[in-house]
């Protein structure tokens, strides 16, 4: 069982800056932790992931050079720093735990097993 708190949402002006956490518990090694979001009447889509062990990272072209994720593990922790955001970045996160994640499925959320709650970003213009 692996579980998952997003926290660091917000509300921020178009050109801000916002990191969310996501802290996990229970299984994560070797695991892959993504994010993903979610706007109203849109589809789930994947934001940025990183590989637990490798430190691989994978990004969305619409948020290449903008967000940034990292991990902490001495805290259990991901990140996902969000810099110059647009108003079109408005969404739910959230995170999410997968085990045995190829690379090539990594934007999949079919791929991932556990969920967080989400936490709102909101970016007004």
């Amino acid at each position: 069982q692996v579980q998952l708190v997003e926290s660091g949402g917000g509300l921020v002006q178009a050109g801000g800056s916002l990191r969310l956490s996501c802290a996990a518990s229970g299984r994560t090694h070797q695991s892959t932790i993504g994010w993903f979001r979610q706007a109203p009447g849109k589809e789930r889509e994947f934001v940025a992931a990183i590989r637990w062990a490798a430190r691989t990272t994978v990004y969305a072209d619409s948020v290449k050079g903008r967000f940034t994720i990292s991990r902490d593990n001495a805290e259990n922790t991901v990140y996902l720093q969000m810099n110059s955001l647009k108003p079109d970045d408005t969404a739910v996160y959230y995170c999410a735990e997968g085990s045995r994640i190829i690379l090539s499925n990594i934007r999949n959320h079919a791929a991932y097993d556990y969920w967080g709650q989400g936490t709102q970003v909101t970016v007004s213009s």
